[in-house]
Protein backbone atom coordinates (compact mmCIF):
# COMPACT_ATOMS: atom_id res chain seq x y z
CA UNK A 1 0.00 0.00 0.00
CA UNK A 2 1.41 3.40 -0.95
CA UNK A 3 1.72 5.96 1.95
CA UNK A 4 1.22 9.47 0.85
CA UNK A 5 2.06 12.52 3.03
CA UNK A 6 -0.01 15.65 1.90
CA UNK A 7 1.40 19.12 2.32
CA UNK A 8 -0.92 22.34 2.92
CA UNK A 9 0.14 25.97 1.97
CA UNK A 10 -1.33 28.23 4.53
CA UNK A 11 -1.79 31.85 5.17
CA UNK A 12 -3.26 33.64 7.79
CA UNK A 13 -4.16 30.49 9.82
CA UNK A 14 -6.32 29.66 6.79
CA UNK A 15 -6.29 25.83 5.52
CA UNK A 16 -7.28 26.23 2.09
CA UNK A 17 -5.50 23.22 -0.31
CA UNK A 18 -3.02 21.09 -0.60
CA UNK A 19 -0.89 18.69 -2.52
CA UNK A 20 -0.24 14.95 -1.86
CA UNK A 21 3.29 13.51 -2.58
CA UNK A 22 4.74 10.07 -2.17
CA UNK A 23 6.13 8.80 1.04
CA UNK A 24 7.85 5.38 2.29
CA UNK A 25 8.40 4.15 5.64
CA UNK A 26 11.92 3.71 6.73
CA UNK A 27 13.64 2.70 9.47
CA UNK A 28 17.04 3.69 10.21
CA UNK A 29 19.56 0.86 11.03
CA UNK A 30 20.58 0.06 14.73
CA UNK A 31 22.65 2.94 15.95
CA UNK A 32 25.82 1.98 17.57
CA UNK A 33 26.36 2.64 21.11
CA UNK A 34 29.19 5.04 22.64
CA UNK A 35 30.34 4.56 26.45
CA UNK A 36 27.83 5.22 28.82
CA UNK A 37 29.60 8.52 30.40
CA UNK A 38 30.62 9.81 26.95
CA UNK A 39 26.84 9.69 25.69
CA UNK A 40 25.56 11.41 28.87
CA UNK A 41 27.89 14.20 28.63
CA UNK A 42 26.84 14.41 24.91
CA UNK A 43 23.36 14.67 25.55
CA UNK A 44 23.92 17.40 28.03
CA UNK A 45 25.66 19.49 25.69
CA UNK A 46 23.63 18.74 22.72
CA UNK A 47 20.28 19.61 25.17
CA UNK A 48 21.86 23.10 26.23
CA UNK A 49 22.79 23.81 23.16
CA UNK A 50 19.05 23.25 21.64
CA UNK A 51 17.75 25.09 24.30
CA UNK A 52 19.59 28.15 23.74
CA UNK A 53 18.90 28.36 20.16
CA UNK A 54 15.24 27.46 20.66
CA UNK A 55 15.44 30.32 23.12
CA UNK A 56 16.83 32.67 20.12
CA UNK A 57 14.06 31.77 17.59
CA UNK A 58 11.20 31.96 20.15
CA UNK A 59 12.47 35.42 21.04
CA UNK A 60 13.01 36.06 17.10
CA UNK A 61 9.28 35.49 16.69
CA UNK A 62 8.11 38.22 19.30
CA UNK A 63 7.54 41.03 16.46
CA UNK A 64 4.56 39.28 15.31
CA UNK A 65 2.89 41.00 18.27
CA UNK A 66 4.17 43.79 17.83
CA UNK A 67 4.52 45.12 14.44
CA UNK A 68 3.73 44.81 11.11
CA UNK A 69 5.79 41.87 8.50
CA UNK A 70 5.54 39.89 5.18
CA UNK A 71 5.57 36.56 5.14
CA UNK A 72 6.08 34.05 2.56
CA UNK A 73 5.73 30.37 2.51
CA UNK A 74 6.82 27.92 -0.70
CA UNK A 75 6.00 24.55 -0.74
CA UNK A 76 7.96 22.35 -3.31
CA UNK A 77 7.32 25.53 -5.69
CA UNK A 78 4.08 24.56 -6.21
CA UNK A 79 2.18 25.94 -3.63
CA UNK A 80 3.18 29.89 -2.00
CA UNK A 81 1.41 31.83 0.28
CA UNK A 82 2.48 36.19 0.63
CA UNK A 83 0.53 37.78 3.40
CA UNK A 84 0.92 41.26 4.85
CA UNK A 85 -0.06 41.13 8.70
CA UNK A 86 -0.50 44.08 10.93
CA UNK A 87 -2.28 42.64 14.30
CA UNK A 88 -1.32 45.89 16.55
CA UNK A 89 -3.95 47.34 14.05
CA UNK A 90 -5.93 44.54 12.70
CA UNK A 91 -5.14 44.37 9.35
CA UNK A 92 -4.08 41.05 6.87
CA UNK A 93 -4.09 41.16 2.77
CA UNK A 94 -3.08 37.68 1.91
CA UNK A 95 -3.14 35.61 -1.06
CA UNK A 96 -2.55 31.55 -2.13
CA UNK A 97 -1.51 30.62 -5.32
CA UNK A 98 -1.42 26.85 -6.25
CA UNK A 99 -2.12 24.92 -9.64
CA UNK A 100 -5.45 26.23 -10.72
CA UNK A 101 -5.41 29.27 -9.31
CA UNK A 102 -5.55 31.52 -6.19
CA UNK A 103 -6.82 32.52 -2.84
CA UNK A 104 -7.54 35.83 -1.73
CA UNK A 105 -8.14 36.46 2.32
CA UNK A 106 -8.72 39.88 3.64
CA UNK A 107 -9.12 41.04 7.13
CA UNK A 108 -10.18 43.94 8.93
CA UNK A 109 -10.79 44.59 12.57
CA UNK A 110 -13.19 41.36 13.06
CA UNK A 111 -14.44 41.02 9.50
CA UNK A 112 -12.72 38.07 7.37
CA UNK A 113 -13.31 38.48 3.91
CA UNK A 114 -12.73 35.92 1.40
CA UNK A 115 -12.52 34.99 -2.85
CA UNK A 116 -12.27 31.24 -3.65
CA UNK A 117 -11.28 32.22 -7.23
CA UNK A 118 -11.41 28.42 -8.96
CA UNK A 119 -10.09 26.55 -5.59
CA UNK A 120 -12.85 25.70 -3.96
CA UNK A 121 -15.90 23.42 -4.97
CA UNK A 122 -19.56 25.35 -4.60
CA UNK A 123 -18.23 28.69 -3.43
CA UNK A 124 -18.40 30.78 -6.58
CA UNK A 125 -16.18 33.58 -7.62
CA UNK A 126 -17.14 36.11 -5.48
CA UNK A 127 -16.21 37.95 -2.37
CA UNK A 128 -17.44 36.06 0.40
CA UNK A 129 -17.75 36.97 4.33
CA UNK A 130 -16.37 34.39 6.62
CA UNK A 131 -17.71 33.57 10.19
CA UNK A 132 -14.45 33.06 11.94
CA UNK A 133 -16.07 30.79 14.87
CA UNK A 134 -16.93 28.55 11.92
CA UNK A 135 -13.46 27.93 10.91
CA UNK A 136 -11.66 24.97 12.05
CA UNK A 137 -9.23 25.72 15.38
CA UNK A 138 -5.81 25.24 13.78
CA UNK A 139 -6.24 28.01 11.68
CA UNK A 140 -8.43 30.11 13.62
CA UNK A 141 -8.34 33.67 11.96
CA UNK A 142 -7.89 36.04 15.49
CA UNK A 143 -6.14 39.01 16.15
CA UNK A 144 -5.53 37.69 19.19
CA UNK A 145 -1.60 37.66 20.33
CA UNK A 146 0.10 34.71 19.39
CA UNK A 147 -3.07 33.44 17.26
CA UNK A 148 -2.08 35.34 13.92
CA UNK A 149 1.73 34.53 12.61
CA UNK A 150 0.65 33.72 9.30
CA UNK A 151 3.83 31.93 8.50
CA UNK A 152 3.27 29.61 11.30
CA UNK A 153 6.78 29.61 12.95
CA UNK A 154 5.50 28.79 16.23
CA UNK A 155 4.82 25.08 15.24
CA UNK A 156 7.84 24.54 13.56
CA UNK A 157 9.79 25.69 16.87
CA UNK A 158 7.76 23.66 18.55
CA UNK A 159 9.01 20.19 16.30
CA UNK A 160 12.59 21.22 16.75
CA UNK A 161 14.72 18.01 18.08
CA UNK A 162 17.96 19.63 18.25
CA UNK A 163 19.36 22.81 17.28
CA UNK A 164 22.50 24.65 17.42
CA UNK A 165 23.56 28.62 16.84
CA UNK A 166 26.56 29.80 14.90
CA UNK A 167 26.16 33.43 14.96
CA UNK A 168 22.91 34.34 13.11
CA UNK A 169 22.27 31.12 11.96
CA UNK A 170 20.74 28.26 13.41
CA UNK A 171 20.91 24.71 12.21
CA UNK A 172 19.10 21.38 13.73
CA UNK A 173 16.74 18.31 13.11
CA UNK A 174 13.15 18.97 13.10
CA UNK A 175 10.42 16.02 13.95
CA UNK A 176 8.17 16.80 10.79
CA UNK A 177 5.67 14.50 12.02
CA UNK A 178 4.93 16.91 15.12
CA UNK A 179 4.54 20.31 13.00
CA UNK A 180 0.92 19.01 12.03
CA UNK A 181 -1.62 21.35 10.29
CA UNK A 182 -1.78 24.86 10.98
CA UNK A 183 -0.77 28.45 9.41
CA UNK A 184 2.18 27.97 7.75
CA UNK A 185 4.19 24.96 6.64
CA UNK A 186 2.03 21.81 7.29
CA UNK A 187 2.35 18.23 6.71
CA UNK A 188 -0.68 15.83 7.20
CA UNK A 189 -0.95 12.00 6.31
CA UNK A 190 -3.51 10.40 4.13
CA UNK A 191 -5.61 7.92 6.08
CA UNK A 192 -3.28 4.67 7.06
CA UNK A 193 -0.13 6.67 6.19
CA UNK A 194 2.99 6.67 8.24
CA UNK A 195 5.66 9.31 8.00
CA UNK A 196 8.94 7.39 7.79
CA UNK A 197 11.45 8.00 10.34
CA UNK A 198 13.65 9.63 9.35
CA UNK A 199 11.17 12.82 8.44
CA UNK A 200 11.47 12.93 12.85
CA UNK A 201 15.03 13.90 12.04
CA UNK A 202 14.14 16.06 9.41
CA UNK A 203 17.21 18.67 8.69
CA UNK A 204 16.53 22.60 8.94
CA UNK A 205 18.14 26.05 8.59
CA UNK A 206 16.93 29.64 10.28
CA UNK A 207 18.00 33.01 9.81
CA UNK A 208 17.68 35.56 12.36
CA UNK A 209 18.61 39.12 11.02
CA UNK A 210 20.92 41.85 12.73
CA UNK A 211 18.18 42.92 15.19
CA UNK A 212 17.63 38.92 16.19
CA UNK A 213 14.45 38.48 14.52
CA UNK A 214 13.37 35.03 12.43
CA UNK A 215 14.13 35.37 8.64
CA UNK A 216 14.03 32.65 7.43
CA UNK A 217 13.53 29.31 7.85
CA UNK A 218 14.36 26.20 5.12
CA UNK A 219 13.33 22.80 4.97
CA UNK A 220 15.12 20.79 2.35
CA UNK A 221 13.54 18.21 -0.08
CA UNK A 222 14.11 15.19 1.83
CA UNK A 223 12.70 11.75 4.25
CA UNK A 224 9.74 12.22 0.97
CA UNK A 225 8.79 15.26 1.86
CA UNK A 226 9.15 18.35 -0.73
CA UNK A 227 11.39 21.30 0.19
CA UNK A 228 9.05 24.27 2.61
CA UNK A 229 10.35 27.36 3.34
CA UNK A 230 9.19 30.65 5.03
CA UNK A 231 10.68 34.03 5.61
CA UNK A 232 9.49 37.13 6.94
CA UNK A 233 10.42 40.78 5.83
CA UNK A 234 8.85 44.03 6.12
CA UNK A 235 8.97 45.05 9.39
CA UNK A 236 6.65 48.25 10.34
CA UNK A 237 5.67 48.87 6.54
CA UNK A 238 1.87 49.90 6.44
CA UNK A 239 -0.77 47.11 5.66
CA UNK A 240 -3.70 48.69 3.59
CA UNK A 241 -6.57 46.54 2.66
CA UNK A 242 -9.82 47.84 1.32
CA UNK A 243 -13.26 46.01 2.43
CA UNK A 244 -14.59 44.31 -0.77
CA UNK A 245 -17.83 45.95 -2.41
CA UNK A 246 -20.70 43.17 -2.68
CA UNK A 247 -19.24 40.64 -0.36
CA UNK A 248 -21.65 37.69 0.10
CA UNK A 249 -22.23 35.58 3.27
CA UNK A 250 -20.44 32.38 3.08
CA UNK A 251 -22.59 29.26 1.71
CA UNK A 252 -22.28 26.23 3.78
CA UNK A 253 -20.37 24.13 1.21
CA UNK A 254 -17.41 26.69 2.26
CA UNK A 255 -16.86 25.75 5.38
CA UNK A 256 -16.19 21.95 5.70
CA UNK A 257 -13.57 22.66 3.02
CA UNK A 258 -11.55 24.62 5.34
CA UNK A 259 -8.65 23.13 6.79
CA UNK A 260 -8.99 19.74 4.65
CA UNK A 261 -7.02 20.86 1.66
CA UNK A 262 -7.08 19.06 -1.67
CA UNK A 263 -5.45 16.84 -4.20
CA UNK A 264 -2.13 17.93 -5.96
Amino acid sequence: MTRRATLAGISVGLLLLGCSVGTRAERDPEPRTAPESTASASASADAAATAEAVGLLRAGTAFVNQTSFRSDVDIASQITSLSHTDNVNKRVNATITAPGGTIEIRMIDDDVYLKAGQLLRGVGDQWMVLDPARVPAGFALSFAPGRNDSGGSGRLIDAIVTARADGRQITGTIDASRIGVGNGISFRLDPGGVFPDSARRHAFRAMLDTEGRLVSFLMPEASGLPSASLRYSDFGSTVSVVRPAGAVVAPEALYPQLGMGGGG
